[in-house]
């Protein structure tokens, strides 16, 4: 099969990969919106999403199950996003109004690619080798740089509706980005400049970031988040709002901006704008697990080719490259399930901050708690590195 699929020809190759990539994420941002209602449900006490049910489905046993879960909401949602009618405003800027979604989601969905989300045992090498659309040594950078493409979809999409709501909501979206950007890329320093002290040879590869929570030593095995946790923690504040998730939801603030960017937004398109939010969850997820905690390695001191190798044992399936990729996306996507559980939880929780708190927590709290922790860490890494 992989032999039949690397015949093929380069553009048709990618074509198949973007596609890949389209026909996982959107169906995930479909099943996390009906999970965010219902775990907001769940927190308030309410039924939630429990009605929706396919007719021609009903007699089947145990159905009932299914639809108190809300599962068929998932897909009455999505026909209605589609065959809703498509309202425009007349005071838009049409162009740069159609724009704005796409230009909101392209990012979101192109950042996947550089991402690893699982590996697999080659025994040629007897070595884990990574699952991932584009294998680079820059792959933070890449992921940061492409990432943060995204807000400019919200400033277009303020400027293009022609209203002062979603005009403001564009403004908070950059005041924002600057705001927390710079706390989370200082927040991931400690994290590279520790994985580069063994070799020395210099990557931003986050397939080497994982490997390095597995290698032998006195700190052989320990994933990051143990290592660095004020690091850990800086990242998560600064991904919530840098994904505009309550209490960093500025751009949107339905108190104050009725729905901010997005309010003249309605049908396919605001679905766009959030299935590009919920891809940013999933990626900025799957970023600090990777960097944190350990990635597809199934507990501290505890690497996936240590799992491998004692299933191996019983059964040899379990060395076979498709099943071990298997296990390892398995693991990889258990702990994305539990940290976009994290971000619903939080939202329905803790109540919005007020723009000048945001402001203020990422200019004076944030930055120089970023700071301090770079500086720590890079002369204990000195330390350790001369020792």
């Amino acid at each position: 099969m992989s032999e039949f699929y690397f015949s093929l020809p380069l553009l048709l190759r990618l074509a198949l990969q973007g596609v890949a990539v389209i026909a996982v994420l959107f169906p995930l941002a479909g099943a996390c919106s009906m999970a965010e209602r219902k775990v907001s449900a769940w927190i308030q006490g309410r039924p939630g999403p429990s009605r929706a049910i396919v007719p021609w489905l009903a007699w089947i046993p145990g159905i009932g199950f299914l639809q108190r879960l809300g599962v068929f909401h998932f897909t009455a949602d999505g026909g209605k996003m589609f065959l809703k009618e498509d309202v425009i405003p007349g005071h838009v800027n049409k162009f740069y109004y159609y724009l704005a979604p796409l230009v909101a989601v392209v990012p979101a969905l192109c950042t996947v690619v550089f991402v690893p989300f699982g590996a697999y045992w080659d025994a040629a090498t007897a070595m884990m080798k990574p699952i991932i659309l584009a294998n680079t040594d820059i792959g933070i950078l890449a992921v940061f740089a492409v990432s943060s493409l995204g807000v400019y979809s919200l400033i277009l999409a303020g400027w293009a509706s022609n209203s002062k709501y979603p005009f403001l909501g564009g403004v908070r979206a950059s005041a924002q980005l600057i705001s927390y950007e710079l706390s989370m890329t200082l927040s991931i320093l400690p994290v590279f400049l520790w994985v580069n002290v063994p070799g020395g040879e210099g990557t931003l590869s986050l397939f080497a970031v994982v490997e390095a929570q597995t290698q032998p030593g006195f700190f052989g095995g320990m994933w990051n988040i143990f290592l660095m946790p004020l690091s850990a923690f800086i990242f998560m504040v600064a991904l919530f709002a840098e994904t505009n998730r309550q209490p960093f939801d500025m751009p949107e603030s339905e108190a104050d901006l009725v729905g901010g960017f997005h309010t003249e937004y309605g049908e396919l398109k605001w679905g766009l704008f959030f299935v590009a939010e919920y891809a940013h969850m999933f990626i900025g997820s799957g970023v600090f697990m990777i960097l944190f905690c350990g990635g597809w390695n199934p507990l501290p001191w505890v690497s996936l080719a240590d799992l491998l190798g004692w299933l191996g044992g019983f059964a040899p399936i379990f060395l076979n490259p498709v099943v071990s990729g298997l296990i390892a996306i398995g693991i990889f996507l258990a702990k994305l399930i539990f940290s976009i559980f994290v971000f619903m939880w939080v939202r329905w929780t803790l109540p919005r901050f007020r723009y000048d708190q945001v402001m203020k927590m990422g200019w004076q709290k944030l930055l120089p708690l970023s700071i301090g922790n770079l500086i720590f860490y890079a002369i204990a890494i000195a330390i350790i590195e001369r020792s």
